[in-house]
């Protein structure tokens, strides 16, 4: 029996290995067959291209990856969504806000003159670096051509790593970095404003004046590359990201979202004051501003500016522009926490959300796709569903909710 069981591992180990060296073949193929034309086509030389992809070796170990010819990804799990209160987290906030103080003064100069050049706040700047990188102490290990190859042979998003994969030899073939300098998160973001190497052909910027665009090790380029990255994307110079409000119990939670913009006079008017007590700046009264509530009724409320949309263009989340406005706001003032508590909400997983996401769908709701996570447009069309079935709007899932749409 045990030579059977014996037996028995070595013929599924061998299968193993075949099936691995079939699917290592095939990835050898798919890089000279797809991406080595595409490489050469947007000028990248048969030497950059040998020396950057190096050994060709698969790395499967990078999450959410799937097989050729496939959509589900290899590891599947019960992901739970967290929770927004989590993401604030005071140890790790508090530990960005404080270093961020910090350097503000030791990187003052720079940052001022960032400021004059691009418009964006020296706070913003500082509070994304810290976010993205620790203010570049975070170790980032990974090959970024094994990560951006593997992603671009089987991910979910191909075409998206194709791209990026091409962006990174050219970035090579114009001596930006050598391959070894290539090191990048799993998801193929580079140097400490962790971006992807499109955006860095298109925004990084020489602050430092020795000629290499580097976001490496050099402070002043990465801070420069944060601020040429979101004055791009439409930074508002003198207006702020947002303020913390208290929204009244008749004002409905699903006026949310960036397409229902109102003067902060008109919001004002509706009844909503700043949670602090002080009054909307008068330069900004007669401005377009829009309601955030990125727990519904289970936590704090935002208005927040145009600014607030240019943050999500670093990262889609409404909690990381959430974070980096509240993070720099504490660099430069010394501000504390939110004054509003974030609320209990249930545990529940993505699978979840995202069948109650495609039952309102049914419905004829816009929820911004089933992905399993209530960005504003899930959360709004909850407080409607809610209002229209005589339910006082919350704005937000929960386990009843997710039984009760059906």
């Amino acid at each position: 029996m045990v030579r059977l069981a014996a037996l028995v591992l070595v013929c599924i180990l061998a299968l193993t290995g075949a099936a691995r060296a079939d699917l290592q073949g095939q990835y050898e193929r798919f890089l000279e067959d797809t991406m080595w034309p595409k490489a050469r086509s947007a000028g990248v030389s048969r030497a950059t291209f040998d020396r950057a992809m190096g050994q060709k070796r698969l790395n499967t170990d990078i999450p959410g990856l799937v097989r050729p010819g496939q959509t589900t990804p290899q590891r599947i799990r019960q992901a739970e969504f967290s929770a927004p209160a989590r993401y604030f987290n005071e140890n790790n906030l508090g530990a960005i806000v404080s270093q961020g103080r910090r350097l503000a003064s030791q990187h003052a100069s720079t940052l001022a003159a960032l400021e004059r050049r691009y418009g964006v706040p020296g706070r913003i700047i500082l509070a994304i670096w810290g976010r993205e990188s620790a203010f570049g102490r975070v170790d980032i290990p990974h090959d970024a051509f094994q990560v951006l190859g593997t992603k671009a042979f089987m991910s979910t998003r191909p075409d998206l790593f194709r791209t990026e994969l091409v962006a990174a030899l050219q970035m090579v073939e114009r001596g930006n970095a050598t391959p070894a300098q290539m090191k990048s998160s799993w998801a193929g973001a580079l140097g400490q404003p962790q971006f992807l190497p499109t955006s860095f052909l298109e925004h990084a910027v020489d602050i430092d004046g020795d000629g290499k665009l580097n976001i490496w090790t050099s402070v002043p380029d990465t801070l420069g590359s944060i601020a040429a990255y979101l004055d791009h994307f439409g930074w508002v110079s003198g207006r702020d990201w947002g303020f913390e409000v208290s929204v009244p119990a008749d004002i409905s939670c699903s006026f949310e979202g960036p397409d229902q913009g109102l003067k902060i006079r008109d919001w004002a008017a509706m009844g909503i004051t700043r949670i602090s007590g002080r009054p909307f700046p008068a330069h900004e009264m007669d401005l377009e501003a829009y309601l955030m509530m990125p727990a519904g009724r289970s936590g704090p409320a935002f208005i927040v500016t145009p600014n607030f949309y240019v943050l999500k263009q670093y990262n889609e989340s409404d909690l990381y522009a959430l974070f980096v406005g509240h993070a720099g706001d504490r660099i430069e003032w010394g501000s504390g926490r939110f004054k509003a508590a974030w609320g209990r909400v249930d545990t529940l997983y993505r699978s979840e959300i995202a069948a109650m996401q495609r039952v309102l769908e049914g419905k004829g709701y816009d929820v911004g796709g089933a992905d399993g996570l209530p960005g504003f447009k899930t959360r709004r069309s909850i407080g409607d569903w809610q209002q229209k079935n005589g339910r006082q709007p919350t704005c937000f899932p929960s386990k009843a909710l997710i039984g009760a749409i059906r």
